[in-house]
């Protein structure tokens, strides 16, 4: 696979028919969710999952996303998409890079970018993340 960098979390996907919208293709709404799905997903592995955030009080929220639509996903197609770690400060702010691609042709169907910030859950404000974070995020900063 034609990854834009190395050693990528990888989630396998395939394209429902509640994905598609009225042009035929995939809904660019669900790419959104695939974003946070892969994002959740790495987030576990690393040992980070919901019952972590809510001991800790800290979450990651999204404050952007950046999104590159570059060729349309149809039913049935499998895909994978990958994302990396790619900066962080290690006190509030942490960007991820996504790359959404079809195995079958190769072809690249999104690139994206997404901004969190680390919120304290029971306020809802930012708060420094803690060193739970800063160990779990940072064994995957690539």
């Amino acid at each position: 696979m034609n990854w834009d960098r190395t050693t990528p979390f990888i989630i396998d996907l395939q394209v429902g028919p509640d994905d598609i919208d009225g042009l035929g293709h995939a809904n660019n709404a669900v790419y959104v969710s695939w974003l946070e799905r892969c994002a959740w997903r790495h987030s576990q592995r690393l040992g980070l999952d919901l019952v972590e955030y809510r001991r800790l009080d800290r979450a990651m929220a999204v404050v952007r996303h950046e999104i590159d639509y570059l060729a349309a996903a149809y039913e049935a197609d499998e895909l994978q998409l990958g994302t990396w770690i790619v900066d962080w400060d290690q006190r509030l702010k942490m960007t991820r890079q996504f790359q959404l691609i079809r195995p079958a042709d190769g072809t690249t169907l999104l690139r994206a970018q997404t901004t969190f910030v680390c919120i304290e859950l029971s306020t809802g404000r930012p708060k420094r993340m803690p060193v739970e974070f800063v160990d779990g995020y940072g064994q995957a900063i690539g």
